[in-house]
């Protein structure tokens, strides 16, 4: 397995000339092909570059595994093999082959990681390395623009049955990551197949960063609705112009009206990504952490209680307090469900705050990105407590990064 970066500029050989109206034609394809026929495009893209074959891989709704799109082949582990370095790392990595080598490039969608696609060629030059590229570039869009609509692309990357709660609430949830050149937010949840009550949202807008992490009264379709219905209601304040008070009162309203008996704990940020304030309201949830310099600043976000989202009557609150402070460049917000650090191993030892955090600050000074932290994190909660969750675990980390400009 061998790291690799552009290798020396070198103008096209005669063996690598590219026939320009093949691969409009192919392009053209590309627009209406069914998913199910990507792997032979991709294929036949591969060939009109000068390249031998290319084989897509997506990862598995836990990130554990890397699903070839053929059919015939078998999944890649994503921690012990060159690919999964690939998707781990966003960087392409090189493998000696019988008949060749072969550049194993990420799929990356914005920040999102999708998979990695798997180019065969019989050296690797400059010219070689950049159409495997934008190879990979167009396969990330196809398949991002296809699987909106795709049952057959989400059963492939499915390893088990879903639950119908689960299947409600996936339908709501935005990517794992969503970022710009100054912010990313990241987000994972278990049990990936049985998820019921909770849920995150993350979305950008101009400069703006939108968070929210929600956690329903209970562990049924009724929650799964409740925490569709919360994220449908902020959606629909943030995109007619509201404020974070506007957004929190409308996810009260909403719930109150279509579903009385039932509400949810949750915390909503809004971040300005050009002054890095923070804004956010806290119903009920636990506080978000901020991260600085390698630490946990204790307190720093805690604010007075509020009642949970989605109370009526008497029991609704007059008005939500909107908190606020200013972050500093590289500063981390952590939001997370209960489940989280109530998690137990064997002996009945939680899991608790300070391993969770201190997994986070190790992970991030070893130089993991923020997606790749959290897909190690969940991991490791999951082993604690030998892959039986009690409760749904959420988390979501937004970072600000003014300098990456």
């Amino acid at each position: 397995m061998i790291p690799v970066s552009d290798p020396p500029h070198a103008s096209s050989a005669p063996d690598t000339a590219v026939d320009e109206n093949r691969l409009e034609e192919l392009i053209n394809e590309a627009q209406t092909a069914l998913p199910v026929e990507l792997p032979a495009l991709a294929n036949r893209c591969a060939s009109s570059l000068g390249l031998d074959t290319a084989l897509i891989y997506l990862v598995d709704l836990q990130q554990q595994q890397l699903i070839p799109l053929d059919e015939a082949l078998e999944p890649l582990p994503v921690d012990r093999s060159s690919a999964g370095w690939a998707y781990r790392t966003v960087s392409p990595q090189v493998a000696e082959a019988d008949d060749g080598l072969i550049l194993w490039m990420p799929l990356v969608d914005g920040a999102e990681r999708l998979g990695v696609l798997a180019v065969r060629t019989a050296s690797l030059d400059g010219v070689r390395m950049r159409r495997s590229r934008m190879l990979a570039h167009l396969f990330a869009m196809l398949i991002t623009s296809k699987r909106a609509y795709s049952d057959w692309l989400a059963a492939r990357t499915r390893t088990a049955t879903m639950r119908l709660p689960a299947e409600m609430l996936r339908a709501f949830l935005p990517p794992r990551t969503i970022g710009s050149s100054r912010c990313v937010s990241t987000a994972v949840l278990e049990p990936a197949y049985d998820i019921a009550g909770n849920a995150f949202d993350h979305s950008v807008a101009k400069n703006i960063l939108h968070t929210m992490i929600l956690d329903a009264m209970g562990h049924d379709l009724t929650a799964g609705l409740t925490t569709s219905v919360a994220m449908a209601a902020a959606r629909n304040a943030r995109r007619g112009g509201g404020d974070l008070a506007d957004v929190v009162g409308s996810v009260d309203q909403a719930l109150a009206q279509w579903l009385p008996d039932h509400f949810c704990t949750g915390v909503l940020c809004r971040l300005d990504a050009e002054t890095g304030v923070l804004r956010w309201v806290n119903c009920g949830h636990p506080p978000p952490l901020l991260i600085r310099a390698e630490r946990v600043l204790a307190g720093s976000l805690d604010s007075p209680p509020q009642p949970p989202i989605g109370l009526a009557g008497s029991l609704a609150p007059e008005a939500r307090q909107v908190h606020e402070a200013t972050l500093e460049p590289g500063d981390c917000v952590l939001l997370y469900t209960d489940g989280v650090v109530e998690a137990r191993d064997a002996d009945g030892a939680e899991f608790g705050l300070d391993r969770f955090t201190d997994f986070i600050i190790r992970s991030s000074s070893a130089g993991q990105r923020p997606a790749e932290v959290l897909r190690l994190l969940i991991h490791a909660i999951l082993d604690y407590q030998r892959n039986q969750l009690r409760d749904d675990v959420t988390i979501l980390l937004f970072e600000w990064r003014p300098q990456h400009r």
